[in-house]
C-alpha cells in the first residue's frame, strides 16, 4: 500500500520566462525568414503552458502521470511541471460539519434525537485521493454511522438503566472521547485527522419527549418530598427530645403521636397551614 509522498516542482516564473521566449521569439524570425520549422518552438512553448498551476496556503495538489502516483505539492505558490500530469487539488484547511439531529434508539431502545459538531482536515492526501471515492462525502456518512454507534452503546438517562455509571446526558468528555475514537477508527483509511468531535443536540424523540418529561418531573417531586420529610422527621424528634429534656411538659405516647401527626402535616405539608387556638384544657 503506498503513502503520500512529497512532490518539488520547478518555480512557475523561470519556466513562464522559458515559455515566453519559445512563443515569442520564434515568431518575427518566422516572418523574416519563412522557415516554418521554428513554428515546433511556438507549439512546444504552447503546450508547455498547460503545466502550470497555482497552490494557496493550507492546499496541496495531487500529482498522477497515466494512472502511476507521483507526489503531493504542500508548498503553496506558482509552480511548473509536466503538463501530462494529472492535478488535483485537496484543500488542507479545517472544515467543520454541524449535523442535523437524526433518529436513533439508546442503549435500552429508546428513541432519541442526537446531533454532534466535527471539526476535522485531510492530514494524508494520498488516502483521501485514492483510498475512498469521495472523502467529503464519506466523512458525511460514517460520521451518521458514528452517532449510531455511540448511541446504542449508551443510554440516554439512567432511569430505565440504572446501573449505567456513564449515560448520553451526564457522560460530558468521557461520551465525546469516545465518539473521537470511533469517528478516527472509521475515517482513518480517508486520511482524515479529527480536531474535535461533540454533542450537540441531545433530546428524547417528539413520540416520547412528553411521557419522558412527565417521568423526570414526578421523580423530580419524588426526591423532593423525600428530602422534606427526611427533614420533618428530624425536626419532630429534636423538638419532643428538646421539650423532655427543659420539662416543659410531660406528653403520654397518644398525645406524642398527635404532637407528631400535627407536627408532621405542617412541616410535610406544600399549603401553609391555618393556626386554630385552644382555648379549653389540656385535653379537651
Amino acid at each position: 500500500m503506498k503513502e503520500e509522498k512529497l512532490a518539488f516542482p520547478s518555480s512557475g516564473y523561470l519556466v513562464l520566462l522559458i515559455v515566453v521566449l519559445l512563443i515569442l521569439v520564434p515568431i518575427p524570425l518566422i516572418i523574416l525568414t519563412k522557415i516554418p520549422y521554428l513554428l515546433l518552438f511556438v507549439a512546444a512553448g504552447i503546450f508547455m503552458s498547460f503545466g502550470f498551476f497555482i497552490v494557496n496556503p493550507n492546499e496541496s495538489m495531487v500529482l498522477v502521470l497515466f494512472g502511476s502516483y507521483k507526489g503531493t505539492v504542500k508548498d503553496y505558490g506558482f509552480f511548473w511541471a509536466n503538463p501530462f500530469l494529472i492535478k488535483r487539488k485537496i484543500s488542507l484547511r479545517a472544515r467543520n460539519i454541524d449535523n442535523e439531529p437524526i433518529k436513533v434508539n439508546d442503549h435500552v431502545g429508546n428513541p432519541i434525537m442526537i446531533g454532534i459538531v466535527l471539526v476535522w482536515r485531510v492530514k494524508d492526501t494520498f488516502k483521501a485521493a485514492f483510498d475512498v471515492d469521495d472523502y467529503v462525502h464519506f466523512v458525511d456518512i460514517q460520521s451518521e454511522a458514528a452517532i449510531r454507534q455511540l448511541a446504542g452503546d449508551y443510554p440516554y438517562d439512567n432511569f430505565d438503566d440504572a446501573g449505567a455509571d456513564i449515560t448520553l446526558r451526564s457522560g460530558g468528555e468521557t461520551v465525546n472521547q469516545k465518539l473521537e475514537e470511533a469517528l478516527k477508527d472509521r475515517l482513518e483509511i480517508a486520511g482524515i485527522e479529527i480536531m474535535e468531535a461533540r454533542i450537540s443536540h441531545l433530546a428524547y424523540a417528539q413520540e416520547i419527549a412528553q411521557a419522558m418529561l412527565k417521568r423526570q418531573q414526578a421523580t423530580a417531586i419524588v426526591a423532593a418530598r423525600f428530602k422534606i420529610v427526611e427533614g420533618a422527621v428530624s425536626m419532630v424528634k429534636m423538638a419532643l427530645d428538646q421539650l423532655k429534656e427543659e420539662n416543659v411538659i410531660v406528653l403520654d405516647d397518644e398525645r406524642k403521636a398527635a404532637m407528631v401527626s400535627n407536627l408532621l402535616v405542617v412541616l410535610v405539608s406544600d399549603k401553609d397551614a391555618s393556626p386554630i387556638v385552644n382555648a379549653g384544657t389540656l385535653h379537651h
